[in-house]
C-alpha cells in the first residue's frame, strides 16, 4: 500500500519502481487525490487498486481483499471520476493542448518536479541526467502542450494533479 505524496519520490514511481522490481506485487494506492489523471498514472505505474482516503473506512478491507487475489479495485467513487474525465477527455482538449500528444512517464515526473519549483539543474542531479537531457524533456513537454512559459506550465500541472503539496 502506497500513498502518492510521499518524500522523495512520489507513490506512483514508487509502485512503477515495485512493479519493475517485482512484477508479482499487488500495489495499492491509497490517497486523499480526487483526479482522473492521477488514477490514470497511477493505473499506468502498475497499481491495482486506488483508494480514496475518504473511503478508507468503507473500503479498505474489500480493496486489500480484491488485490490479493488478484483483481482491480476502484471505489465506486473513483469509478465516477475516471468515468467523467474520459467522458470530458473524448469530447474536448485543453486549450492549446495538441490532440493526441500523450506525455511519458519521465515527462510528467519532470512536469511535477518543475511545478515543485525545481531547477534544470535540480532536476538533473535528481534524476541522474544531464542538464541538457532536462532542457530536451521540457522544450518537447511544452511544445507538446502547447504552453510557451513556466508559469503555464505550472498551472497545467496544477489543473492536472501534478502539482500537490505533501500529504500527512
Amino acid at each position: 500500500m502506497v500513498d502518492i505524496g510521499m518524500p522523495d519520490l512520489d507513490g506512483i514511481e514508487v509502485a512503477r519502481q515495485i512493479r519493475e522490481a517485482v512484477p508479482d506485487t499487488k500495489v495499492l494506492v491509497l490517497t486523499m487525490h480526487e483526479s482522473d489523471h492521477m488514477v490514470r498514472r497511477a493505473l499506468d505505474a502498475g497499481a491495482s487498486g486506488y483508494l480514496l482516503k475518504s473511503d478508507l473506512t468503507d473500503s479498505l478491507r474489500q480493496a486489500v481483499k480484491a488485490v490479493a487475489e488478484g483483481e482491480r479495485f476502484l471505489t465506486p467513487k473513483v469509478s465516477e471520476i475516471v468515468l467523467h474525465g474520459f467522458l470530458k477527455t473524448k469530447s474536448q482538449h485543453q486549450p492549446g493542448e495538441r490532440a493526441g500528444a500523450r506525455t511519458t512517464p519521465r515527462e510528467i515526473e519532470i512536469i511535477r518536479l518543475l511545478a515543485g519549483g525545481k531547477t534544470n539543474k535540480e532536476i538533473a542531479a535528481l534524476l541522474g541526467i544531464a542538464v541538457r537531457t532536462v532542457e530536451t524533456h521540457r522544450s518537447r513537454i511544452m511544445l507538446k502542450l502547447g504552453v510557451h512559459s513556466l508559469a503555464e506550465l505550472i498551472h497545467y500541472a496544477m489543473r492536472h494533479g501534478l502539482a500537490f503539496a505533501q500529504e500527512g
